[in-house]
């Protein structure tokens, strides 16, 4: 078998480039450098806003729609379970009588609790992305 003559020259290359490049990565940052990135950072942080302002109301709230969407999926939840309940035959008149008054005083609770921190009553849904609404 004969031997390319280039052969050598190519495996020569690679290693100087090998070699170059752990040269450029081992050789450590001097304090300009540092300086620059610091400063890139931070013109970077300038431009764009926080992604959550924890400013204390915004924060109560955020939490209080939260919670408000949570139960008020809940009672929708209830109530559906009622009228199943209701249309089978299982519960008695004054059961029925029972639940919708609960029901009912708990959606307007919701809706006072709302109306206090102005929350709109569409507002309570959580977006879930691509699948849509809550409710």
């Amino acid at each position: 078998m004969k031997r390319h003559s280039g052969g050598s020259r190519h495996k020569g290359a690679g290693r100087q480039r090998k070699t170059a490049r752990k040269t450029r990565m081992a050789q450590p940052a001097d304090a300009a450098q540092i300086d620059a990135i610091r400063k890139q950072i931070a013109q970077v942080a300038a431009e764009r806003p926080p992604r959550w302002n924890a400013d204390p109301e915004d924060v109560k709230r955020s939490v209080l729609k939260l919670v408000l969407t949570l139960v008020e999926l809940i009672r929708q939840l209830l109530e559906r379970q009622a009228i199943r309940r209701m249309e089978n035959g299982t519960l008695t008149e004054e059961e029925t009588e029972s639940v919708g008054l609960a029901l009912m005083r708990l959606r307007e609770t919701i809706l006072d609790l709302a109306k206090q921190f102005d929350i709109a009553p569409d507002d309570l849904n959580l977006d879930l992305g691509p699948v849509g609404k809550l409710m």
